[in-house]
């Protein structure tokens, strides 16, 4: 079993980390071709999603994005991008790193108040996938975003409508 199907299996409520379940049948408009839905942030539209063709990637979209992109790659992996969300203890700060400095992200988690429900599902996540925090989340989700070939995203005919590239 990997370790995304054993998250599966755990059944817990991760709306408290950022990583709500939700209709995956959802789509925005910059929902790439090919996305699998696997939760979403709870505000905005953000959600995260392998697409198809990119393997065990795990991918954020937002669709009020304050950068030039839409979608971006958070980890090459399932595995990865648990031990991020370990490391950070949401997805929020993960899916801001697009726009952040080092100081304005690590600002953001000394900032950041963590609850008791966030802490139980940390834990949960640590004992029951034998996982530990990712030791450099900023560096690693910078570094994997600025080698990623955005142009192999394939996007619907409503992404490039709604953009006016037609």
């Amino acid at each position: 079993m990997n370790v995304y199907e054993g998250f599966l299996n755990l059944n817990i409520n991760t709306s408290f980390i950022g990583l709500e379940k939700g209709n995956e049948d959802i789509n925005y408009f910059c929902t790439p071709v090919g996305a699998e839905i696997i939760g979403w942030e709870g505000v905005d539209g953000i959600h995260y999603c392998f697409i198809e063709g990119f393997k065990d990637m795990v991918f954020a979209v937002n669709p009020v994005s304050c950068c030039d992109k839409y979608v971006y790659p958070l980890a090459n992996s399932f595995e990865a991008f648990i031990r991020l969300i370990l490391a950070t203890n949401c997805t929020s700060a993960l899916e801001q790193i697009i726009l952040w400095s080092k100081e304005e992200f690590e600002k953001y988690l000394i900032d950041s108040s963590i609850f008791p429900e966030q802490t139980e599902v940390l834990k949960i996540l640590t004992s029951k996938l034998n996982l530990t925090a990712h030791p450099q989340p900023y560096e690693y989700v910078k570094e994997l975003q600025a080698s990623f070939d955005y142009s192999k995203l394939i996007f619907s005919d409503e992404y490039f409508a709604v953009l006016g590239l037609t």
